[in-house]
């Protein structure tokens, strides 16, 4: 007759609650796995796959679930799964940032909605640009980045480990790097625009007689989205470099 122990039964629980923890953490913000679309029972089905292909391969220290270096242990795991998560979450801000820039160039200021995602107002170049990089990092199996690179945390970061902070140097490194590519991927888009209303300043100087507000807005926005049609084929190049990139910062931020 099969007979289980409270310390067996508690022994499985640990095994599995702390891994579980931190790999939810991640799937909470990082793209794709957290977007509003997916149910929250998707996401507890993958989060629980994940745990149990990871289980067997990574030591877990036996620590009472019901104690305070339990539930220290198990809010450590939180955290390092949600600044995990974050870091990836960073790549789609900089495409954020950059359709935002787009936006306001063209004149689009007034055309936004309520985003469910970042729960706030959102340019709609931005949002498309957003869905099109959500594309794109499906494309070059990005969510399987993900899991990779959260299987390689339970070896850099082991559960074991006793103190960990917050890696403010990445973090800075990280902030910047969201203004540069931001900046550089809107940077021919706002250039021409740039241009774009030169011309048409010494265009109404020349004629005062043309109305500037009812032909400079179709004119922007029109070069605004040939530009943006122009650069969508190299979208896939920084793309590419942000994952790279948010590779080394995901395992960079805790230390």
């Amino acid at each position: 007759m099969l007979t289980i122990h409270d310390s067996d039964l508690q022994q499985w629980v640990v095994q599995f609650l702390w891994p579980l923890t931190r790999i939810l953490g991640c799937i909470a913000v990082v793209p794709l796995f957290s977007h509003p679309s997916i149910p929250n029972r998707i996401k507890l089905t993958i989060g629980f796959i994940i745990t149990l292909a990871l289980v067997p391969g990574i030591q877990v220290p036996n620590i009472a679930v019901l104690s305070w270096q339990g539930l220290f242990s198990l809010l450590a795991q939180f955290l390092i799964g949600i600044s995990m998560g974050f870091v990836m979450r960073l790549m789609f801000t900089a495409v954020e940032l950059a359709g935002f820039m787009m936006g306001m160039s063209m004149g689009l200021g007034f055309a936004s909605f309520y985003d469910p995602h970042t729960e706030g107002q959102t340019i709609a170049v931005a949002q498309m640009l957003t869905m099109l990089t959500l594309l794109v990092f499906m494309s070059l199996d990005g969510h399987l980045i993900v899991i990779a690179v959260m299987m390689q945390s339970f070896e850099t970061m082991p559960i074991s480990m006793a103190h960990w902070q917050l890696n403010s140097q990445a973090i800075a490194s990280i902030g910047g790097h969201i203004f540069s590519q931001g900046l550089l991927m809107s940077l021919p888009v706002i250039a021409s625009l740039l241009i774009t209303n030169m011309a048409l300043g010494v265009l109404t100087k020349a004629a005062p007689q043309l109305n500037l507000f009812a032909m400079g807005f179709p004119i922007t926005i029109a070069v605004g989205f040939i530009m943006i049609l122009l650069g969508l084929p190299s979208l896939i190049h920084p793309v590419e470099d942000w994952m790279i990139d948010a590779q080394q910062y995901m395992l960079q931020v805790l230390h």
